[in-house]
């Protein structure tokens, strides 16, 4: 994975012309808080709206989080909507139905060109590219590798099945999503999203095991548009106490091993080798990462 990538497990989307919504954000416990311009926000309030981000961003980080923008994707409205969102307390820009890679690296230039103006540093701003039509699919590995900004990769579910004529549930959406995990780990950003689709929440217990079954896939943090699933999905998205523990175990028997010239070796019944050892390093790292980012937060 590329270095210094952020810890966004959760990805609590908040209208930002809301104000009730704008104002208890902080609270949520969420890792980012993406500020929604797009589909949230009618298209008769998108100039008012972008007005609000500066403003928003400094309110909604009190609570520890970072801050992700979500464009518009027309480029009229893009270029629009990054002039009022490129600013010191915005972490990143989520690029709406990303098609190409040439669609990213005009977006990272304009961001240049906005940081530049703004004596900002040059790549404070990441960005998050979500594929969103049958046409983005295609070009994922290219979108993956468009931009050092990139901290991410997703699949708009609900965008994309409405694209590619699919009802979106795990099953139709499982293909799809692991080329993507696919994608971005081999460019080495974040896959985020859920096997199935964001929308469904009323089950909580269901949402947690599809959440959890997220996590086996190889996606790292998600988007949540109820405040409700910020916490199973900050609790999914991270080692468990067990994991950890195993993890510390392998990393400190495989030290021992190491030392007497094995590479492979046994733990309750199970074959160790160097592909289990890393996986146990990486998800020691994971776990610290998250216990730095939780550290920042402090309660509403």
């Amino acid at each position: 994975m590329k270095d210094n990538l952020p810890v966004w497990r959760s990805l609590m989307y908040v209208p930002v012309n809301v104000e009730k919504y704008v104002e208890k954000a902080h609270t949520r416990g969420a890792d980012c808080i993406q500020l929604d311009l797009e589909d949230s926000v009618p298209a008769s309030e998108k100039d008012s709206a972008r007005k609000l981000v500066p403003a928003a961003a400094k309110r909604v980080r009190r609570g520890g989080g970072d801050v992700v923008v979500r464009i518009n994707s027309p480029r009229d409205l893009a270029e629009r909507d990054l002039e009022f969102s490129i600013c010191e307390d915005v972490d990143g820009i989520a690029v709406t139905k990303a098609q190409s890679a040439d669609h990213v690296r005009r977006i990272d230039d304009l961001v240049s060109k906005i940081e530049t103006r703004r004596g900002m540093r040059m790549g404070h701003t990441r960005l998050i590219a979500m594929v969103e039509t049958p046409g983005a699919f295609f070009q994922m590995p290219a979108i993956a590798q468009s931009s050092a900004r990139l901290a991410a990769m997703n699949i708009g579910g609900e965008d994309f099945a409405l694209e590619t004529g699919m009802e979106p549930t795990e099953e139709t959406l499982l293909m799809p999503k692991q080329q993507m995990v696919f994608a971005a780990r081999a460019a080495g950003i974040m896959p985020l999203g859920f096997i199935a689709s964001v929308a469904g929440f009323g089950d909580w217990e269901a949402f947690a095991r599809m959440v959890r079954r997220s996590r086996q896939f190889g996606f790292m943090g998600a988007g949540c548009i109820h405040p409700g699933q910020v916490p199973i999905v900050n609790e999914q998205y991270s080692p468990s106490g067990e994991e950890v523990a195993y993890a510390k175990r392998i990393v400190e028997e495989n030290a021992k091993h190491e030392a007497a010239g094995r590479a492979s070796w046994s733990l309750d019944g199970k074959m160790i080798d160097v592909p289990v050892v890393v996986r146990a390093q990486r998800l020691l790292e994971r776990h610290a990462a998250i216990r730095a980012r939780e550290a920042k937060k402090s309660p509403g």
